[in-house]
């Protein structure tokens, strides 16, 4: 916001507004960012009249106009002021024109503009705020317990919108006239539910119902509460319908609860996320910093990662084998309500299938969480979109975003570049599509993994929706390498032009965005895998240069990965992959992982190469630790191996060797430092410090690399960077030895980040014309 303000006071200084003679001026400003459906013509109007100037402000098709008009000092005080303006307001760009003085007293709120293109993002669900949940269990409100009131700072956005400008008769409230009471605070400048459109009480709002498990209505409004309540007690799962899908809930501290609901949703270990009823709750259960008690009680409210306390009253198949625990306020006023009633914690967790898409149709719910629920608890406001749980952690006392959906998508960011619109596909694991127009882009929310018909389906809808909503026909279209990828696929059967950028190429792309910065700098990319411009799969990159371009300037050694994408769950695949590099045939002796008829098909395998692609991930280098330590060796979930050998790291300072080789790219041998962890495993040392010197010489390494690359700045990106430890420690030592560093706060580190980072290099003029 500094920034915005300080770079337009610095233009206008340019230009005459601060040495204006006369004693009035009067000026246009357009107002880019997420301005419409957060209160932002409200505060407009108060600033005005506070300030004692004249004019008008009204929503347009690109985001807000004001027209005002009053001394040069006065006007200069307003524009900073609107810079400043509080969440869930965020102004990206304020473009001024000077007018002719009209003389005029007064500030008024004028009818949304209709004519011109249609940019204006829509803006992002918000939990419910303390003003209207004070009002939710006030007695003598008249929206006391209704479990659907909003206003100007919170409740459904994104997920009810059918069309931009953000007015009520585009979006799912459109069926609910307002009641008198409701009008008349709808169309009061000085109340906060001025033209809040998702507004509404018991007499003209949606109303919530209980069903049973075939669909039929047993209860309405406060019995259907009550009775959900009674069953959730009961260690029931029941089925609510929220801001942008369904949750399931169930008791978190009944094991057996839990259990069934794993059992229902085959969902074997994957960590459940826990809805607390208040912070209380939840500092009895995890530990809990200033910082991470905000981020849970903030407007996004995402599922905060906190360590759990020992003898916390959450079951332990909530996250088996986890120290942390995924909390999530109540967002609703209905969850607030039963959260309320309850008086314990809950399961929330996506109302879904695994792999499939989150359920928003209470009718479609029925049939696809059929044998999970036991009870829906469902409301008739319709939901267009969905829209889950965001994820977030704090690390070196800020957010680190892993999953973008409620709250912040999709908040647009400031992206330049030119030759029209983009529309970037992102890859196939953790999708987001994102549409960029040369000033800026706007990131859809997570969309999921696109391995079900039902998640590919709802990648279409999201690839047709999001230029459908801004107007804009996108001139290229951007997708990953990958020939496999089902959003490559799709790409490749448009008509449009489809432009093909490298995986890791984009993580880097993503990064620099995200900064808003070309380049140069190097990019330290590690993930799981990404097809590679030779064919090969990458993962431990290091690339020199910047948006448009960049090259290969170091990686990991490469290793055989038998039986490919299936060691991506088979964490000893990777660790045979490993050892086999480093010692032939050797590598299969005391392998008690495998039977002698594996081990010698094994051998086979990588003896002739087949149906092993050689890698230079460091994602599965991660697994392979995480297996010769003993740590995990099959993962139930993506990513679980790595996590639990960041999770038993204890602190200690040492390192193990390693070696740089020179050639066409820099070649980091991982030899040494395999050797080393082997010779300690076979003495006395504990695993925690073996793990923590494994992620000490990570750091050790990507210091090493950056001297000898000679960029300043280094951009660190890829999955492998939601590991905190490795994040924190890597930042801080580049920090110390010089480097300018950079990570992803407001964007996902993972491939929620790729459709960014496509953008990004389109934009610039990269990518490859074909995929």
């Amino acid at each position: 916001m500094k920034s915005g303000w300080k770079a337009w006071r610095s233009r206008c200084r340019r230009r005459r507004l601060t040495t204006l003679a006369d004693s009035r001026a009067r000026l246009r400003l357009e107002i880019e960012g997420a301005v419409q459906g957060v209160g932002f013509r409200p505060y407009a109007f108060r600033l005005a009249e506070a300030l004692g100037l004249a004019g008008r402000v009204r929503n347009t098709r690109r985001g807000a106009a004001v027209e005002i008009e009053g001394p040069p000092d006065i006007l200069e005080e307003y524009v900073r002021r609107l810079w400043a303006a509080p969440p869930p307001v965020r102004v990206l760009g304020i473009h001024q024109r000077d007018l002719v003085p009209l003389g005029r007293s007064g500030f008024t709120i004028a009818a949304t503009a209709q004519d011109g293109p249609r940019e204006a993002p829509p803006p992002a669900d918000l939990a419910l705020c303390l003003d209207c949940r004070r009002e939710l269990f006030d007695p003598t409100n008249r929206r006391y317990r209704y479990p659907f009131t909003a206003c100007s700072h919170c409740g459904p956005r994104f997920s009810i919108v059918e069309a931009v400008p953000y007015d009520r008769e585009r979006t799912t409230l459109r069926g609910f006239p307002l009641c008198p009471s409701c009008r008349e605070e709808y169309e009061d400048p000085g109340d906060r539910r001025f033209h809040a459109q998702a507004t509404g009480c018991p007499d003209c709002g949606p109303r919530a119902e209980l069903w049973s498990s075939d669909g039929a209505a047993l209860s309405r409004g406060e019995e259907a509460l009550g009775a959900a309540v009674r069953a959730i007690r009961d260690g029931k799962i029941v089925a609510v319908k929220g801001l942008g899908g369904f949750h399931l809930l169930t008791d978190a501290r009944r094991a057996e609860s839990v259990g069934e609901l794993r059992r229902r949703k085959a969902r074997e270990e994957k960590p459940f996320a826990v809805m607390f009823p208040d912070r209380w709750a939840l500092a009895g259960a995890c530990e809990l910093s200033e910082a991470e008690a905000g981020l849970w009680a903030s407007p996004e409210g995402p599922i905060v990662l906190l360590r759990r306390r020992n003898g916390s009253p959450i079951a332990e198949n909530v996250a088996p084998g986890n120290p942390e625990l995924g909390a999530l306020s109540p967002t609703t006023p209905l969850h607030a309500l039963l959260l309320s009633d309850l008086k314990f914690p809950v399961v929330a967790t996506s109302g879904n299938r695994t792999d499939e898409p989150i359920c928003t149709d209470e009718r479609e719910a029925l049939g696809r969480l059929a044998g999970i629920a036991d009870f829906f608890l469902v409301h008739n406001r319709p939901i267009v979109r969905p829209v889950e749980d965001s994820l977030a952690r704090v690390v070196g006392g800020g957010t680190i975003l892993i999953r973008r959906a409620r709250g912040y998508a999709p908040g647009p960011m400031p992206l330049a570049g030119a030759g029209g619109a983009v529309l970037a596909l992102g890859g196939h694991m953790k999708n987001t599509v994102a549409l960029a127009d040369g000033r800026r882009v706007v990131l859809g929310p997570h969309g999921g993994d696109l391995d079900t018909p039902q998640a590919v389906d709802a990648f279409h809808r999201a690839v047709e929706d999001l230029p459908r909503l801004h107007g804009v026909r996108p001139a290229r279209w951007a997708a990953d390498f990958h020939p496999d990828y089902a959003s490559t696929r799709f790409a490749r059967e448009r008509s449009e032009p489809v432009l093909g950028v490298q995986h890791h190429h984009a993580h880097f792309a993503a990064c620099l965005a995200e900064h808003s910065l070309d380049g140069p700098a190097l990019g330290v990319v590690w993930d799981g895998s990404g097809w590679g411009e030779d064919g090969t799969v990458w993962g431990g990159e290091f690339l020199a240069g910047g948006r448009a371009a960049v090259r290969r300037f170091a990686h990991f050694r490469t290793f055989p990965l038998p039986g490919g994408e299936s060691a991506v769950r088979d964490a000893r695949r990777s660790a045979l992959g490993l050892l086999f590099e480093m010692r032939g045939k050797d590598a299969l002796e005391n392998l008690e992982w495998f039977s002698e008829n594996e081990r010698r098909v094994l051998f086979r395998s990588l003896e002739r190469g087949i149906g092993c692609p050689r890698t230079s991930s460091a994602g599965r280098m991660f697994d392979a630790v995480s297996a010769l330590l003993g740590v995990k060796t099959i993962s139930a979930f993506e990513g679980q191996a790595a996590m639990a050998l960041e999770h038993v790291a204890e602190e200690d300072g040492g390192v193990y060797p390693f070696a740089l080789q020179e050639g066409p790219s820099l070649v980091v041998d991982w030899a040494p430092l395999l050797e080393a962890l082997l010779e300690e495993k076979r003495g006395s040392v504990s695993v925690g410090r073996i793990s923590a010197r494994f992620h000490n010489t990570l750091v050790d390494v990507i210091a090493a690399v950056a001297r000898r690359a000679g960029e300043k700045r280094v951009a660190l990106s890829g999955g492998c960077f939601q590991n905190a430890r490795l994040l924190s420690g890597a930042a801080k030592r580049l920090s110390v030895e010089g480097f300018e560093v950079l990570f992803h706060r407001k964007v996902p580190t993972n491939d929620g980040g790729l459709s960014l980072g496509q953008a990004a290099v389109v934009l610039a003029g990269g990518g490859v014309s074909c995929v």
